[in-house]
């Protein structure tokens, strides 16, 4: 059963209101950051439409959209690193989400391998811009 989500009211109802009335864009998604339940590390950021957000609520393991492939996407079905959703949370407008995991499989989250997706740091210097790999 897909959740119908309630239309978001009034800005005390949003910001101070029991209601779960989740505010997406006007691409119809919410942003959604990851972090590891046990140790509070950054994993990842993607994005949910409605329809990925309640298989999310339904089942206790994320799903996304994914904007390139324009499909949804159930984080780890492939890879085995399946995200067990332990709590998720809303920011003070709604519009964006939260979700504490555990990770399966390796524990990575990123494509390329890594625990986290952000194993890069932005470094400004005299020859400008640059990224450092983290380690």
């Amino acid at each position: 059963m897909i959740h119908s989500f309630e239309a978001p009211g009034s800005r005390a109802q949003v910001e101070e209101g029991e209601g779960f009335t989740p505010r997406f864009g006007a691409d119809g998604l919410i942003a959604c950051i990851a972090v590891d339940a046990h140790d509070g590390a950054v994993l990842m950021l993607a994005h949910m439409n409605r329809e990925a957000l309640a298989r999310t609520l339904e089942s206790g393991e994320a799903w996304y959209w994914s904007r390139s492939r324009r499909e949804l996407w159930h984080k780890g079905a492939t890879s085995g690193q399946i995200q067990r959703v332990v709590e998720m949370r809303v920011d003070c407008d709604q519009d964006a989400l939260l979700i504490r995991v555990e990770v399966g499989g390796d524990g990575g989250c990123c494509h390329t391998g890594r625990r986290s997706c952000f194993y890069r740091a932005v470094t400004r210097g005299a020859d400008g811009v640059a990224l450092a790999l983290l380690r």
